[in-house]
């Protein structure tokens, strides 16, 4: 109901006003009567109708007389009143207007979303309002997550030097992170049987790969992902999900894992060669972390990595074959930044995928790259 005084009302003048003194309350008038006074003062202050707070939506406190005190009013002819007494209708009656004109209050329907709309509805995602208003759903992760990348590329890099157990700490950090933000980047969070099942993969791969040298990386890494597709659709099956959920469940956990899997490859790779693309992925995902258009980045990106590639190559038995590595392996990585960034991703996407998807999609290059080159 509206706030606004009604026509005719006085605002200076309140007829409830409780601050009078005793000897100058009155009674308030019953309806076609006129007003009577009262020389006891509790008596005038028990017919007056007292209104607790400013509007009508309070509730209102009334008193009402005794039914002793019902001979002091002259006997009225009343029609039968309702069993139960609502003030705030009767208040509603008496304020609401009435005629043919006057529609009476509908109650408002049951909340609901309406249709998605290009602002303000916050129903639809922020890649759809995205694709509505003709822009790109993309965002790169930014230059904190490229930060990490290089910090994890130039650790993979030195400790690949170092041996095989030293390369294989910066490895675990980097499937388990992969492991954890692919599935995020797939809208299934938490999906902690999910992860575990795809970093368990990675491990048993590193495990197998030290124990059966760098010689039978292929065989190793491909027996280790057959098994682990297996594993995945044994625990699907074992799912009780709707069809449709299974589905991207075990497409995103067979992804998961091959790609926490493949990581593996930098380590049964030759070390020159993780050394050289390891540092090629890190100055590339730097450069394309810079303020610059798209394509300008992506070619001052992979002019980095060729010339990191040669820097590098030069400091190992790779030589100058390293520019070749070094592109190759930043083209890999650019890929696996541009799924990173695809479909707004969170900040916490920015932090795992976007950061180890451009060295997790380099490995393969790497190993075949190595074999061949070196």
């Amino acid at each position: 109901m509206s706030n606004q005084p009604y026509e005719g009302y006085d605002e200076n003048h309140d007829p409830y006003d409780r601050q009078q003194q005793p000897q100058q309350a009155q009674a308030q008038a019953w309806p076609g009567h006129q007003q009577q006074s009262y020389d006891d003062p509790q008596a005038a202050q028990q017919y007056t109708q007292q209104w607790q707070g400013q509007t009508w939506d309070t509730q209102v406190q009334q008193s009402r007389p005794a039914a002793s005190d019902l001979a002091y009013f002259p006997p009225q002819n009343y029609q039968a009143a309702p069993q139960s007494y609502d003030p705030y209708a009767q208040a509603q009656a008496y304020a609401q207007p009435t005629g043919p004109e006057v529609q009476p209050p509908v109650a408002p329907a049951a909340e609901g979303y309406g249709p998605p709309s290009l602002a303000g509805n916050a129903r639809i995602t922020d890649a759809q309002r995205a694709r509505l208003e003709g822009r790109s759903p993309i965002i790169e992760p930014g230059m904190q997550p490229a930060a990490l990348t290089a910090v994890l590329g130039l650790l993979l890099a030195v400790t690949a030097q170092v041996g095989s157990y030293a390369l294989v700490v910066p490895l675990v950090v980097l499937q388990a992170v992969t492991a954890a933000g692919w599935f995020r980047l797939n809208g299934m969070w938490p999906a902690r049987q999910g992860i575990a099942l795809a970093f368990a993969g990675a491990l048993v791969a590193d495990v197998a790969l030290l124990a059966a040298g760098r010689e039978n990386g292929p065989a190793v890494i491909l027996g280790t992902l057959g098994v682990w597709v297996l594993l995945s659709l044994v625990m699907q099956l074992r799912s009780h999900a709707d069809p449709d959920t299974r589905i991207t469940s075990l497409m995103a956990t067979v992804a998961s894992a091959a790609l926490a899997i493949v990581a593996a490859g930098h380590l049964a790779a030759d070390p020159d060669a993780v050394t050289v693309g390891a540092a090629a992925v890190a100055v590339a995902i730097l450069a394309r972390a810079l303020p610059l258009p798209t394509v300008a980045s992506v070619v001052v990106s992979l002019l980095a990595a060729a010339g990191a590639g040669i820097a590098v190559g030069g400091m190992t038995d790779m030589g100058a074959k390293g520019a070749l590595l070094g592109a190759v392996a930043a083209v890999c990585a650019l890929i696996g930044h541009r799924v990173a960034s695809y479909d707004y991703p969170s900040r916490f996407v920015h932090f795992t995928a976007g950061v180890a998807l451009p060295l997790a999609a380099a490995a393969p290059a790497v190993y075949v790259l190595g074999r061949a080159l070196g």
